[in-house]
C-alpha cells in the first residue's frame, strides 16, 4: 500500500505545478496535511487505524469553519471577518477519524448559485469536459475528486449543490436528510433546507464521510438486493425537457434496475411540486432565508457582490414574516403528504440533471441562456431539499458529457439509500 504521505505529496506536488493559476482550491493546507499524513501512516504502520477513512485525503468546501481563518463562503467582502476560533463540527470529526484535510475548494458566492461560476476568481472548468460548467455550488469539490487532487470533498448542498456538480462531473454525490449532520462551523444559505454531504468516485467513500460527518460507526455499507426492490418514476413534468443522451443514459439505467429484479413503478408527484410552487410564488425558501442571513449588507451598492447573488436575495427581503411563516407550515403539511407517498416504494429515481453540463461561453454572456440553464440544473435535485429526503447521484454509463442518476429515499432512511446505491453502482458499472 502506497504511504499517505507519499500519496500527499504526488497531490501537492501538481496543485505546486499550477501555482499562479489555481482555479480549484482556495487554500492549501500544505504543512499541516504533511502532519496529518504522517500521523496516518504512522497509525498503520502501528496497527491503530482509525478506520476506513484513516488517511484518505479530504478537501472541504470554502463555508467550513478552520480555527484560525476567516471563513470566507466564496466572497472576498469576508476576507476581514474575524478568524474562526474552532473548526467546524464535521471537519473536527473528519480529522478525529484520521482524515488528511489539503484543502478548501472554490464554491460560488455564499453557495446561492448553480451554474459555478464566481466573477471573483478565476473560472474553474469542468473536469472531464474543459470548457464547460463544472456546476455549483460545491464547483472546487467535484472538481477535486474528478480531476484526483483529494479522494473524498466535502460540499453543502441547498438544492443541489453537492449533486449537480458530482453529475456534471462524473462523480458520486450524497446530500442526507437535513438534519443528520450538524451544520454547527458552516455558513449558512438557507438554515432549513442547507444539508451537508460528501463528493467521491465511489458510494462507499461517499457513505464513509457521511458516517464519520454525521458521528456514526464508520462500518462497510453491505449492497441491498435490487430484487423485487420497488423504484418509483415521476413520470411527469421531472422529465421533461431532457437532452436526448441524457434521456437514453436514464431509460437504460432503469432497465440495469429492471434487469437485477426491480420494480418500476409510477410514482405521482407532480401535484407536491405544484403545490409547493404556488406557494414559493412570493419567493424561494432558500431566496427567503438567505436575505435574513445577509440582510446587514444588502441594500449596499458600493460592495463588490456577485449581483447573481444580490439582486434576487434583495428582492426577497420584502417577503413578510407572516408570509414567510404560512410558506414554512405549507411546506411541512407538503413534507408529510410526501413521506406518505414515498412509504410505498423503496427508492425514487430521476436524471440529476435533465441536461449535460452547458459550454462555458453560452451562460457567461447570455443572462437568458445562464437563466435557464440554472433553472434547468436545479429542477430535478431542489426536490429533494424542499421535501427533505435523502438522495444521491451516480454516473450513468455510455455518455460522451457526464449525467447522473439521482436516487432520493424517505426522509431518514439515509443508510439504506446508500446500501441501495451501492447495488445499483454496482450493477450499472457491469453494464459499461
Amino acid at each position: 500500500m502506497t504511504p499517505v504521505r507519499d500519496r500527499l505529496e504526488e497531490q501537492l506536488a501538481r496543485l505546486s505545478a499550477r501555482n499562479g493559476d489555481e482555479r480549484v482550491f482556495v487554500k492549501i493546507y500544505r504543512e499541516n496535511a504533511r502532519l496529518e499524513a504522517d500521523a496516518a501512516d504512522r497509525r498503520l504502520r502501528e496497527g491503530a487505524s482509525r478506520g476506513p477513512l484513516d488517511g484518505r485525503i479530504v478537501s472541504i468546501k470554502d463555508l467550513f469553519d478552520v480555527a484560525g481563518e476567516p471563513t470566507l463562503a466564496g466572497s472576498i467582502i469576508r476576507r476581514s471577518a474575524k478568524p474562526a476560533i474552532s473548526d467546524a463540527v464535521i471537519v473536527k470529526r473528519l480529522r478525529d477519524a484520521g482524515a488528511v484535510i489539503i484543502g478548501k475548494t472554490i464554491m460560488t458566492e455564499f453557495a446561492f448559485t448553480a451554474v459555478g461560476l464566481n466573477p471573483h476568481y478565476p473560472t474553474a472548468s469542468n473536469a472531464v469536459a474543459p470548457g464547460r460548467v463544472a456546476g455549483g455550488s460545491s464547483t472546487g469539490a467535484a472538481i477535486a475528486v474528478a480531476e484526483g487532487t483529494s479522494d473524498i470533498s466535502i460540499g453543502s448542498d441547498t438544492g443541489g449543490s453537492v449533486r449537480i456538480p458530482a453529475a456534471l462531473n462524473g462523480i458520486v454525490g450524497f446530500k442526507p436528510t437535513a438534519k443528520r449532520v450538524p451544520k454547527q462551523g458552516a455558513f449558512p444559505l438557507s438554515p432549513s433546507l442547507d444539508s451537508i454531504g460528501p463528493l467521491a468516485r465511489s458510494v462507499h467513500d461517499c457513505a464513509i464521510a457521511d458516517a464519520a460527518m454525521a458521528g456514526e460507526a464508520i462500518t462497510y455499507e453491505k449492497p441491498a438486493s435490487l430484487h423485487s426492490l420497488r423504484i418509483g418514476v415521476p413520470h411527469g413534468h421531472l422529465l421533461t425537457q431532457m437532452e436526448k443522451p441524457i434521456a437514453a443514459a436514464f431509460a437504460r439505467a432503469l432497465q440495469v434496475g429492471a434487469d437485477a429484479g426491480a420494480v418500476i413503478v409510477d410514482f405521482a408527484m407532480d401535484d407536491l411540486i405544484e403545490a409547493l410552487a404556488d406557494a414559493t410564488a412570493i419567493g424561494s425558501i432558500a431566496g427567503i432565508e438567505g436575505s435574513r442571513v445577509h440582510a446587514q449588507w444588502l441594500h449596499d451598492e458600493t460592495l463588490d457582490i456577485d449581483q447573481r447573488v444580490q439582486r434576487p436575495l434583495l428582492r426577497r427581503l420584502g417577503v413578510s414574516e407572516s408570509d414567510y411563516i404560512a410558506l414554512m407550515q405549507k411546506r411541512q403539511t407538503l413534507m408529510r403528504e410526501m413521506d406518505r407517498r414515498i412509504a410505498g416504494i423503496d427508492v425514487l429515481a430521476l436524471p440529476a440533471t435533465p441536461i449535460a453540463a452547458p459550454t462555458l461561453e453560452s451562460v457567461s454572456g447570455d443572462e437568458t441562456a445562464y437563466k435557464q440553464a440554472e433553472a434547468l440544473l436545479l429542477r430535478n435535485t431542489q426536490i429533494a431539499n424542499q421535501f427533505d429526503l435523502p438522495a444521491i447521484t451516480l454516473p450513468m454509463p455510455g455518455l460522451a458529457l457526464p449525467g447522473g442518476l439521482m436516487l432520493m429515499a424517505q426522509h431518514g432512511a439515509d443508510r439504506r439509500l446508500l446500501s441501495m446505491a451501492l447495488s445499483m453502482e454496482e450493477f450499472l458499472s457491469k453494464a459499461i
